[in-house]
């Protein structure tokens, strides 16, 4: 039986992440991005995906959900960005143990605002604590950086079994994946008893499907008015 949130084949380690962009994305002339993008990757123990949104001001809006592979937690982060300076970080994380965080700093990076609840209760945070959300935050706008450069594309939507995706945004669209992929989407479907949600990354030289589960991801997938 798979779980809810299931993940295919062996997870990649984030220093293969690369690689994969590499494989993916090829080299080639490509349009400018618009400036609300989504993309994502499979890190060490779970997917990460990111929503973006860039101004011309030099600002930056990001929403990262990261799904663990074999658990039933999720965690969403909200970054932003001003004038290229990290302003705030909003996380809250799902599960047995609730748990959510604000941060706030000023134009010279010092911590204007903080709180953090876990199991509904207020607890602070170490220097080192926000010290490790602002690395945090600073290497998330890396890895987004380098999968827009390769022109790395999340979509996501409700899974039929002609191999027809409903798309989250709206629309229709047919993947193309191999058999093995094929035979997982429809034999989780199966197993679970109910539709199911697929998330898959598209880049100029392949498509790799990332997140397969019971849970509408629709329900919880930004949109570009929400930035």
């Amino acid at each position: 039986m798979c779980d809810n949130h299931t993940m295919i084949r062996n997870p990649i380690t984030t220093s293969a992440l690369f690689l994969m962009l590499l494989t993916l994305a090829g080299c080639s002339s490509t349009p400018k991005v618009p400036d609300f993008t989504a993309s994502g990757y499979l890190a060490d123990r779970g997917t990460v995906r990111i929503w973006r949104k860039d101004s011309h001001q030099h600002s930056s809006h990001l929403v990262t959900i990261y799904t663990p592979f074999n658990e039933t937690t999720s965690e969403t982060t909200d970054y932003q960005w001003q004038a290229d300076k990290l302003v705030s970080i909003e996380r809250k994380t799902k599960g047995d143990h609730p748990e959510s965080v604000t941060l706030r700093f000023d134009q010279d990076g010092n911590l204007s605002f903080m709180q953090r609840q876990l199991d509904g209760r207020r607890e602070a945070l170490s220097a080192d604590a926000i010290a490790l959300y602002q690395f945090d935050a600073g290497r998330m706008l890396k890895i987004s950086d380098d999968l827009i450069d390769g022109r790395v594309w999340l979509k996501q939507g409700h899974w039929s079994p002609s191999g027809t995706v409903t798309l989250c945004q709206g629309g229709e669209e047919k993947p193309t994946f191999d058999s093995f992929f094929m035979h997982y989407i429809t034999q989780h479907q199966r197993e679970s008893g109910k539709p199911v949600s697929i998330s898959w990354l598209e880049a100029p030289k392949g498509t790799q499907l990332i997140l397969v589960s019971a849970e509408d991801q629709c329900l919880s997938e930004p949109k570009e008015a929400d930035f």
